[in-house]
């Protein structure tokens, strides 16, 4: 009877209120093919994209032909400046975005960002700050959980009681690197911010999220150069572990996905639960089936799997309201600083490790 009425409670909570009115947006920052994604999200959002600027001739190109109709700006100013655009999008370079959302949000606009939204500490205070100041938002698009079916599927699961309550979250993150292509800001630490603020923030949401904490920290951190040396500013693999208020948590990312993956990453979840398990594979399964988002679950009554390819993805409907409304339904600001928050400091305290072959100590920080 509880689990029905959990259901039915999630259920209502979803549909919640539905109004929203068409807006438009402009962007600032294309470093990152996130951006292609953020735009597709405020699309469905209700959004016209109208202007972006962008200093590299040959991203502004890719990303004009993509969008024939929006036109490109002479300065950052000049989509700031435009008292039609609501919202500002930006996929910087990471060590950047959170000094656009600052001037977009002291502009009047709201602001989707991609991941990291910030790279330092005194950034998430700054953003703070021009939050209580100013009331915009500052969303990060922490794309795994919120544009990823199968996750989607498991957050239902999880809120409707059917594998108890949750204690714990395993959240990898495993990345194909492709250096022959990666920019120069890609192998300067002070530009990307230490592979925890970089590609960590996706599993801290995650663990967030699944455990509903609103308290956490870190217990403990480690990052390395494990074998890339001609890079020495890039960091290939990190961990961490989390101590929350609704659960514990461990992430493990790295740039080491095989050439023969036939996708970026094999991105997982493992949720323990009281009552069960789900194992979460977002974007491939190794096991032989096709597609992205699937799910396997196991309770009391059976093992069973889950094809989540046709779950509705609810944010961009419900960022939208959000937008028109002023509400928080589709992800509160204060999980999104929570969450820069935490990935910096796991990646300020980590313990820097070496290769494990070298023979040479532990380096601390």
């Amino acid at each position: 009877m509880l689990q029905k009425l959990r259901r039915l409670t999630g259920k209502l909570s979803r549909s919640g209120p539905t109004i929203s009115r068409p807006f438009v947006f402009g962007v600032v920052g294309i470093n990152h093919p996130h951006i292609y994604h953020q735009v597709k999200v405020l699309r469905e959002a209700g959004g016209t994209l109208q202007s972006f600027f962008a200093r590299e001739d040959d991203l502004a190109a890719r990303f004009q032909k993509k969008y024939p109709h929006a036109s490109r700006a002479r300065a950052e100013a000049e989509v700031l400046e435009d008292e039609s655009i609501s919202v500002i999008a930006s996929a910087a370079i990471p060590a950047d975005r959170a000094a656009i959302g600052l001037r977009a949000m002291r502009h009047g606009k709201d602001v989707l960002m991609d991941k990291p939204g910030a790279t330092t500490l005194d950034q998430v205070t700054e953003l703070r700050r021009a939050h209580q100041q100013t009331g915009r938002f500052y969303t990060v698009l922490f794309s795994e959980r919120l544009l990823t079916k199968s996750t989607v599927r498991a957050l239902e699961l999880t809120r409707s009681g059917a594998i108890g309550r949750v204690l714990h979250t395993l959240g990898t993150g495993p990345h194909r690197p492709a250096l022959a292509t990666r920019p120069d800001w890609f192998f300067n630490k002070e530009r990307y911010g230490g592979i925890l603020v970089d590609l960590a923030a996706h599993q801290i949401d995650q663990f967030l999220t699944f455990t509903n904490s609103t308290e956490a920290r870190i217990v403990a951190a480690q990052v390395g150069n494990l074998n890339h040396p001609e890079y020495p500013e890039l960091e290939d693999f990190g961990d961490l572990t989390l101590h929350g208020n609704g659960g514990l948590g461990y992430i493990r990312v790295d740039w080491f996905t095989p050439a023969g993956l036939p996708v970026w990453g094999d991105s997982r979840l493992f949720i323990l639960g009281t009552e069960g398990t789900i194992e979460v594979r977002k974007y491939v399964d190794v096991g032989g089936r096709p597609g992205a988002d699937h799910l396997f679950i196991v309770d009391a009554e059976s093992a069973r799997y889950e094809d989540c390819s046709r779950v509705d993805l609810p944010f961009p409907r419900e960022y939208g309201v959000d937008l028109a409304q002023r509400t928080q339904n589709a992800i509160s600001q204060e999980h999104v600083f929570r969450a820069m928050e935490l990935a910096i400091r796991a990646e300020l305290q980590a313990t820097v490790v070496t290769p494990p072959q070298s023979g040479r100590a532990l380096e601390k920080r």
